[in-house]
């Protein structure tokens, strides 16, 4: 294996010093063009390669930005991530990507982690609420690293975040069922300690009081993102005295789930049960009974995020503007909720 090039066998082969070639590689103006240019010819034939680590820790600059995710085999944080990279890649940036799995400890992993590499920024949708990471939330803003939050976040001074108003959604799929003659509907809800889900419940409750229909706390089911609580939700729903004609529920997955449930019981949708989901995943439109759903827009959502950052950093200094940006959710309505309008 052949030894690693360094700067100092650019300027022996030269006869000039290291420190004329680092100049004219790293573009001082104080270096002439055709040295310069030699120096870069020079350095290309011998296969050099800098160390951006180490020009990193000169410079203050990496050109790397991390972005972490509760995971990636998800069609929202995937859209985010491109609309991301999409954005920030004409500006010279490279995307680093993490995952928590759901796991308050790797996201503190993360977070130290993208520090010690040097990050110019990081943009992250959270897994902890509870306060138990919040020291290097602190930590990444003690280091002047812009920190944006998107879809899931935190109020934290300082921090950006990038959302959309899923109190909004939650109200529009609620009253969409309601002025499809549904009466007794049930919301599938995420955890409530997530601002999304709360809010999200928030507006499904806040649809209900101004239609009239009584807030009943038995039709409100705890479930994760899948298909088997989706199922074990609408097992239990359909145990209860006076069962529910509706799910309002605040994940695509479990809103599939529920809707094999019903199936299996050969109770028909939407004539005698309507379902309604939330993220517009893919699978939605493509389902023979197609599902309706709230878009979040997750590229904006990520070509946002990115142009915040882009806004609080230029070339010499961090500036420290705090954003909340509050995209607008978009329902849309197809054959599993539709009995009297139109499906899209």
């Amino acid at each position: 294996m052949s030894e690693k090039i360094t700067i100092y066998d650019i300027a022996e082969k030269l006869n000039i010093t290291a420190a004329t070639v680092s100049r004219a590689l790293n573009n001082n103006p104080k270096i002439k063009e055709s040295t310069r240019e030699l120096v870069i010819k020079t350095a290309a034939s011998m296969n050099y390669k800098q160390n951006k680590l180490a020009l990193a820790l000169k410079s203050g600059r990496s050109n790397n930005i991390g972005v972490i995710v509760p995971r990636i085999d998800s069609n929202f944080f995937a859209s985010v991530i491109r609309g991301i990279e999409e954005e920030l890649h004409p500006h010279g940036y490279q995307v680093i990507i993490c995952q928590t799995h759901e796991s308050p400890k790797r996201e503190n992993e993360n977070l130290y982690t993208l520090i010690d590499a040097q990050v110019d920024g990081i943009i992250m949708s959270v897994t902890d609420v509870t306060g138990e990471n919040d020291g290097a939330f602190q930590y990444v803003l003690e280091k002047n690293v812009p920190l944006i939050f998107f879809d899931r976040s935190k109020h934290i001074d300082g921090v950006s975040s990038v959302t959309i108003n899923d109190f909004r959604g939650g109200y529009l799929t609620t009253k969409h069922l309601i002025d499809e003659g549904c009466k007794q509907i049930a919301h599938l809800s995420g955890d409530q300690s997530l601002e999304i889900f709360k809010n999200r419940f928030l507006g499904y409750k806040q649809a209900l009081l101004d239609s009239g229909i009584p807030f009943n706390e038995a039709y409100v089911i705890p479930v994760k993102s899948t298909v088997d609580h989706g199922k074990e939700a609408v097992d239990l729903l359909l145990q209860l005295e006076t069962p529910p004609d509706a799910i309002f529920s605040s994940s695509d997955f479990a809103a599939l789930g529920a809707i094999q449930e019903l199936k299996e019981r050969n109770i028909n949708i939407p004539k005698e049960f309507c379902v309604a989901g939330f993220s517009n995943e893919p699978f939605t439109k493509f389902m023979e009974l197609s599902i309706t759903s709230v878009d979040q827009s997750p590229l904006e959502m990520g070509k946002m995020s990115a142009r915040v950052f882009l806004e609080q950093v230029d070339k010499t200094e961090t500036i420290k503007i705090e954003k909340k940006v509050v995209l607008a959710p978009e329902l849309h309505i197809r054959k599993s909720s539709s009995r009297t309008t139109s499906s899209s």
